[in-house]
């Protein structure tokens, strides 16, 4: 028996946010103009409004799907490691995968929440994101047994930063091995284990 495929269009909500996933993303949340997502998604301008109330609100429903698509994919990379220090270090490697993509623009909620009104939707949503990413290494930090995991989490996520923005700034991939590379120094330092380990 043939399998039966769906073929329900996108609802508008999809379309407004896979146009503005692939339009903020490129271009920056300011660029980019509420009109021009609206074609891009080819919906009426209603549905816009109907459906998220505004730009800002649209602007932080990309960014909460960009978190849940980071954090899935995070996850699933520390998941497939045995150990506290293994699972640090896998966050990094998933990391420069990305850097080697065509479609590369860097950190979307570092993008957005420079452009962002302090205490809006946005600034909200990129801070929700940070705190993640901090809490993940800080939990992580723990786990591997460092003397001051909060530290260490710090110290992992400042790296983790300026890797994104130095492999978009100067379109190199390669500073993934350069940022591994001293994760793994931070790491070795703040457990006492030996970076080889």
């Amino acid at each position: 028996m043939a399998s039966v495929q769906s073929t329900a269009k996108p609802s508008a909500r999809e379309r407004l946010l896979a146009a503005a996933n692939e339009l903020f993303y490129a271009e920056g949340v300011q660029t980019v103009g509420i009109d021009r997502v609206i074609e891009h998604a080819g919906v009426a301008k209603a549905s816009l409004y109907n459906t998220f109330g505004g730009k800002e609100q649209l602007v932080r429903a990309y960014l909460d799907t960009r978190h849940a698509a980071t954090a899935d994919r995070l996850t699933r990379a520390v998941a497939e490691r045995d150990t506290p220090r293994e699972q640090m270090l896998a966050v990094f490697e998933s990391q420069g995968r990305q850097f080697d993509r065509p479609d590369f623009h860097g950190c979307a909620f570092i993008r957005a929440g420079a452009e962002a009104s302090p205490g809006g939707l946005v600034q909200e949503a990129a801070d929700a994101f940070r705190g993640w990413m901090r809490a993940l290494f800080t939990r992580l930090a723990a786990e591997a047994g460092a003397a001051d995991p909060d530290t260490l989490g710090r110290q992992l996520q400042l790296l983790y930063d300026g890797a994104g923005i130095s492999a978009l700034m100067d379109h190199d991939s390669t500073v993934a091995s350069t940022s591994h590379a001293a994760a793994t120094s931070l790491i070795a330092a703040a457990t006492g284990a030996s970076a080889e380990a």
